[in-house]
């Protein structure tokens, strides 16, 4: 891995008054009469990708023009739905989004690609004129993502994050309440990832099937044999295609934690985590338990991953709770330090001060459509530059974890007088122990301590961190990571 120069290193700042260029593509205008249909391109389409296509395939005012996947096996059911189910045309098939790009009666795209295409394939929709949803994480290491958002700052281009909690009236008004300071100061901020996950085996390399190109599939990664664990999801677990599930579920929880923080928090002052993949060995490179603490001037932000078989936690399992002076928000609702309990012993919540919250339409894809008609940047509820430092600070933490070492667990990681970071991990161990994992045959990955060199920027004190979030790995030619955009 090329070592990246103090220059790359210092010029990390959003504000950063470098100008992008991107290889010249030709800019489309989004000038649309009141009945003219939004055409859009929906690329990925296994998984998430579904979930676009019945979304923007319902809506009356869209058009789903072309279905884009690597792999034509994908096709057929979506066509179907959409033919036979809402009595729409069939849209295109191509295996390369650029095909697509270029077609200027193409308004928009739906990204639901694997990460390490997020950011790639939204550059080089932003350089064609389009706008663009992404799902998250929009980036697959944080420079990817920087280089995002000054694209957008200079384009005024509509793009939306695949987070749909900001969407939610239930969650825009917890976080106003938070930051109205009526529920008193903030205390402490978790975001819980609670969810299964198996064990994913060993797959031998094989030849890829003949419907899929997985040259294409691989894009900007590094090339590598095919085997049956990549395509079509648990590339997740892979630290060439996915970030882990703090990077897949976990991001959203993330999103929620970080939107809770003061207004204008960016990146923490310090970032540490530690776990691994316990329970089985498989494939997988990814941890399926992780603990990541970060530092928001005094306020911890705890993020835990759970994929054995585990117990909520106050209730909540995939989701966040909000440690305030006068109670707990969990899920959205309110938990007053003096409580109330029904006949069963649980906590009862109570409503949510009265406080003023600005919300678009209350659906990120319903969202999206509206602002691209309108071209009110304001108006977008998650928009990429919010989804950015979540998408990011999940990416801290892994590069905290890779740099790591593996360490028996009676070597205890320090954080003396950080009592919410102590009870983190003995609960962690407890959990481990509760699946059956033996801690004193056991090793865990301890990661480094990150101290980052300013809050406005992923740089932190530890080059090979640095170089991780700079995704410093070699791009494959004509994939190649644009640095500037026209």
């Amino acid at each position: 891995m090329s070592r990246l120069s103090r220059r790359q290193l210092l010029g990390t700042s959003l504000a950063a008054g470098a100008a992008l260029t991107l290889p010249r593509r030709r800019v489309l205008g989004n000038v649309l009469g009141a009945n003219e249909k939004i055409n859009i391109a929906v690329a990925g389409l296994n998984g998430r990708g579904g979930s676009h296509v019945g979304a923007f395939g319902g809506m009356d005012d869209v058009e789903i023009t072309y279905l884009v996947d690597p792999d034509t096996r994908t096709f057929a059911n979506h066509i179907k739905y959409l033919t036979e189910k809402r009595n729409r045309p069939a849209p295109k098939t191509v295996q390369d989004i650029r095909k697509a790009l270029d077609d200027k009666n193409v308004h928009a795209i739906a990204i639901a690609t694997p990460n390490h295409w997020h950011s790639l394939m939204t550059l080089w929709a932003i350089q064609a004129g389009k706008d663009v949803y992404c799902e998250k994480p929009m980036c697959h290491n944080a420079r990817e993502g920087q280089l995002v958002v000054r694209a957008i700052r200079k384009t005024g281009r509509v793009v939306q994050h695949g987070t749909q909690r900001r969407s939610d009236p239930n969650w825009a008004h917890a976080i106003a309440a938070i930051r109205s300071g009526k529920l008193g100061k903030l205390k402490l901020v978790k975001g819980l990832c609670y969810k299964r996950r198996k064990s994913i085996g060993e797959k031998p390399i094989t030849e890829p099937p003949a419907e899929l190109d997985f040259d294409l599939w691989l894009g900007p990664a590094p090339e590598q044999p095919h085997h049956g664990n990549l395509v079509h999801y648990n590339w997740h677990w892979f630290w060439d295609f996915g970030n882990g599930d703090i990077g897949n579920q976990g991001v959203h929880q993330m999103d929620v934690g970080h939107w809770g923080l003061p207004e204008g928090s960016k990146f923490p002052r310090t970032a540490i985590s530690l776990g691994g993949r316990f329970g089985y060995t498989d494939q997988g490179q990814t941890p399926n338990t992780q603990l990541a603490i970060f530092d928001y001037d005094g306020v911890p932000f705890i993020f835990e991953v759970r994929g054995l078989d585990t117990e909520r936690q106050k209730g909540v399992g995939i989701g966040n709770i909000f440690v305030l002076e006068h109670g707990e928000i969990r899920e959205g609702r309110f938990y007053p330090n003096d409580a109330k309990k029904n006949e069963k012993g649980e906590e009862q919540h109570i409503p949510l001060p009265e406080v003023e919250y600005k919300l678009g339409t209350p659906d990120n894809f319903r969202n999206f459509i509206d602002v691209v008609r309108s071209r009110k940047l304001e108006d977008l509820n998650a928009p990429m530059e919010a989804g950015y430092y979540p998408s990011a600070i999940c990416e801290l933490a892994n590069a905290s974890y890779r740099v790591g070492q593996k360490v028996p667990f009676s070597r205890k990681a320090g954080f003396a007088g950080n009592a919410a970071a102590t009870e983190a991990i003995a609960s962690m161990e407890e959990h481990l122990v509760r699946n059956g994992i033996k801690l004193e045959e056991t090793e865990y990955q301890l990661g480094q301590l990150l101290t980052l060199k300013s809050t406005d920027s992923w740089v932190t004190d530890n080059q090979k961190a640095n170089e991780i979030l700079a995704g410093a790995r070699q791009y494959r030619k004509g994939y190649d990571l644009p640095d500037r955009i026209a």
